[in-house]
């Protein structure tokens, strides 16, 4: 038996399959707040994450106790980008600054200054979205909190910490934060100190299908497992999601589209696309990279525009039709093409 937990912007999901994958239960957490304190800020504070994974869990022992005593291993996925900054005590200094959030357009150019090569060794620009310039930007408005950083997590790597005691990252999820070579899957360290970072401040790296823990005992106790599960590296929430797919062989791609729209493909080596806004990432499956381009909203607009035409989003799809439909998603080319970001247009929005 397999407990897979997936730590959303919005809510976290668990479910329970068997060795032959079989869906056996599943939960969800009450859905999770997003705080939005200034204009272009996003952030969510990473006790109400740990909270919501133990009413999930909880949850399903509740309703599938027998199964979930036989869970031998535990996966993890989750939403990306997300600066979760610890003390020495593995308390959260400050709420988690979200991959959404557009607050360091400022910082990001910095970087890039910082370093020449960056785009080069990590496989993509730096834009607002990813976890590097928000250190940056903690440095310049909070320097009191960045003195006391001792780790960055990711936000999933926050629960496996929780989970296990073990702070570890998979290579798919950490070479999104611009800190790593993504051609060599390890952290850099030129691109650390352009952060004013080092490796000491960051979590050990494993394969998505590597453990990187054990689950602690008092957990599993609590949820009546029979056993410790291992706790598998995982993977950030595209990258999982495209396994789900079957997206793992080269060239093998998909389009997918929730609160953010992601173009996703499968490679068999790194290809960093310098100029464009296409991001060239490490793949949850060991020896396998991929690259993809994100848009910041997809179908929040849909809903957004439903409920300004009173109208549910499904009804406004299907008037479109299929060949209008098709035609649509042209919309989103001069993003791929590197002309014009998601991040461009909330700078010109906050300028």
């Amino acid at each position: 038996m397999f407990l897979g937990i997936d730590l959303g912007t919005s809510g976290v999901k668990a479910l329970l399959i068997d060795d032959g994958q079989r869906l056996i239960g599943e939960a969800s957490s009450r859905p999770l707040d997003v705080q939005r304190p200034q204009r272009g800020w996003s952030e969510q504070h990473p006790e109400l994450w740990w909270q919501a994974v133990c009413e999930t869990v909880d949850r399903l022992a509740a309703d599938h106790g027998h199964a979930l005593a036989a869970v031998r291993g535990i996966g993890l996925s989750g939403q990306m980008y997300g600066a979760t900054v610890l003390d020495a005590a593995d308390t959260p200094l400050r709420p988690a600054i979200l991959w959404n959030d557009t607050r360091s357009g400022q910082e990001c150019r910095e970087l890039e200054a910082r370093e020449p090569d960056l785009r080069k060794l990590a496989g993509r620009r730096a834009t607002p979205g990813v976890t590097a310039p928000k250190l940056l930007w903690l440095r310049r408005h909070e320097p009191r909190v960045f003195e006391r950083i001792r780790t960055v997590l990711l936000p999933k790597d926050y629960i496996r910490l929780k989970l296990t005691g073990e702070k570890a990252s998979d290579m798919a999820d950490a070479s999104g934060t611009l800190w790593m070579e993504v051609a060599r899957r390890d952290w850099s360290d030129r691109l650390l100190a352009a952060s004013d970072l080092d490796r000491d401040r960051m979590p050990r790296l494993v394969e998505g299908t590597e453990p990187s823990g054990t689950l602690r005992a008092s957990l599993a106790e609590r949820w009546g497992m029979t056993g410790r599960p291992v706790v598998a590296g995982g993977g950030g929430d595209n990258s999982c999601g495209a396994c789900g797919s079957g997206i793992v062989e080269p060239g093998a791609g998909m389009v997918s589209l929730g609160t953010s729209g992601v173009l996703f493909v499968a490679t068999r080596d790194s290809r960093p696309s310098l100029d464009c806004a296409i991001e060239t990432l490490c793949h949850a499956v060991p020896g396998v990279w991929h690259q993809m381009s994100v848009i910041l909203s997809a179908t929040s607009c849909l809903n957004w525009l439903g409920r300004m035409l009173k109208r549910p989003a499904g009804e406004l799809v299907a008037d479109l039709g299929p060949e209008r439909r098709l035609a649509s998603s042209l919309l989103f080319l001069p993003y791929l093409d590197g002309c014009w970001s998601p991040q461009d247009d909330a700078d010109v929005r906050g300028a």
